[in-house]
C-alpha cells in the first residue's frame, strides 16, 4: 500500500512538473489545478501548493513572484528521467485530447481548431517566411491558414517570450476533431517520414508509433534533420513529414464530404485515402477499414529548419479561434 501511494504522489509530481515546463512564465497553483485534469488528476488549489512547497524543498521549482512557479535546472532533469512506462502513450492521448478540444464547424466555418506552434529568432523571422512559402505552396501542409505573434502576445495559453516570433499552423489533428464530431471512430496509427516521387506519395520510410511514444513525431525528424520538404515542394521528390490513419469503411462517404469542406475552408490535408482493406503507401491496413494519409502540419517549420533557420517547436500545443488566423499569403514579417 506505501508503494503505490508513494507512486501516486510521483505521478502527481511529474505532472506538476510537465505542466510548469510547457509554460514560458510563472505558473500558479490554480493553472496547475486546471491543467492537471487534463491528466485525471483532481487536486484543489490548496493540495496543488502542498505539493509545490515540497517540490520547492527538493529543489525542483522555485517561488517566482507571489504564487508563481518556473521549473529549476534540476526538476528539467527529474523530468526527463522520468518512469519510461509513465511516458509511453503520450503522444496518443494528446492526439485524442486535441481531438476532443477541436470544434471547428465547417458551414459556419467558426470554433477552434488545433495548432503547433514555432517560435522563430525574430530577426530571422523574413527568411523564415520565404522559406517556408514553397511548401504552403506545395500543398504540404495540414492547412494555409496560420496566426503570427510577436513576443509579448499570445498564440492560444502560450505567451511568446522575448526576442521571438511565433508562428501557428494548422495541426493535422483537425481532421481527427472534426471526424469525432460527426461520429466518425478515427484510428490514429503513427506520424512518419513519406517518400515523394513525382509529386506523388510512394512510400514511408520511417516511422513513429503514436501508443509506444512520449514524444512527438514530427519534432523528432525536425530535430534529426530527416526531411527534404523544400526539395518535394520544388521539384516533387523528396521526403517529408506524413501521419497514418484508419478509419471504418463504411463511414468513407461522409469521411469524403467533410474532407472536402475542409479543404474549402483552408484546413485538413489529406494527401490520399485508400481502398477499402487495401495496403496505402506499403502499410497494411485492417480488415474492413480504410488507410488515410494526413499530410504533416510542421512540414512548412521542416522546410525553414532546413535552409538552417532553426525555431523551437511544440507540436500539438494548443487550440485557437479559426476567425483569428489567416492565409498564409497574407501575412509579413
Amino acid at each position: 500500500m506505501i508503494g503505490s501511494e508513494s507512486q501516486e504522489v510521483e505521478r502527481k509530481v511529474l505532472s506538476i512538473l510537465r505542466i510548469i515546463s510547457e509554460s514560458q512564465e510563472p505558473v500558479g497553483a490554480r493553472v496547475v489545478a486546471r491543467h492537471l485534469q487534463d491528466y485525471g488528476i483532481y487536486l484543489t488549489e490548496r493540495a496543488v501548493r502542498y505539493h509545490l512547497k515540497l517540490m520547492d524543498e527538493r529543489g525542483l521549482t522555485r517561488l517566482e513572484g507571489r504564487d508563481g512557479r518556473l521549473i529549476t535546472d534540476q526538476g528539467i532533469e527529474e523530468l526527463t528521467s522520468a518512469l519510461v512506462q509513465d511516458k509511453v502513450g503520450l503522444v496518443l492521448s494528446k492526439i485524442e485530447m486535441q481531438a476532443f478540444q477541436t470544434d471547428f464547424d465547417w458551414k459556419s466555418r467558426t470554433g477552434s481548431v488545433p495548432i503547433n506552434i514555432s517560435l522563430f529568432p525574430k530577426e530571422k523571422f523574413g527568411k523564415a517566411l520565404s522559406a517556408m512559402a514553397p511548401a504552403f505552396k506545395a500543398g504540404l501542409c495540414a492547412g494555409n491558414r496560420v496566426a503570427v505573434a510577436k513576443e509579448g502576445q499570445r498564440l492560444g495559453d502560450l505567451t511568446i517570450p522575448e526576442g521571438k516570433t511565433g508562428l501557428a499552423t494548422v495541426c493535422s489533428v483537425v481532421t481527427n476533431g472534426v471526424l469525432l464530431k460527426a461520429g466518425i471512430p478515427m484510428d490514429s496509427r503513427f506520424g512518419g517520414i513519406l517518400q515523394i516521387r513525382n509529386r506523388l506519395p510512394r512510400r514511408f520510410v520511417e516511422l513513429i508509433h503514436y501508443a509506444g511514444s512520449s514524444l512527438d513525431p514530427s519534432e523528432v525528424f525536425i530535430r534529426g534533420r530527416m526531411t527534404s520538404v523544400r526539395k518535394a515542394s520544388k521539384e516533387g521528390n523528396g521526403r517529408i513529414l506524413a501521419n497514418f490513419r484508419e478509419i471504418p469503411a463504411v463511414c468513407r462517404p461522409i469521411v469524403e464530404e467533410a474532407v472536402s469542406e475542409l479543404k474549402e475552408a483552408g484546413l485538413g490535408g489529406v494527401l490520399l485515402m485508400g481502398n477499402t482493406s487495401e495496403p496505402v503507401c506499403e502499410i497494411p491496413v485492417d480488415l474492413n477499414k480504410v488507410g488515410m494519409i494526413l499530410v504533416g502540419g510542421m512540414n512548412p517549420v521542416a522546410a525553414a529548419e532546413e535552409a538552417g533557420i532553426e525555431a523551437d517547436n511544440k507540436a500539438m500545443s494548443t487550440t485557437i479561434d479559426y476567425q483569428t488566423m489567416v492565409r498564409f499569403e497574407d501575412i509579413s514579417a
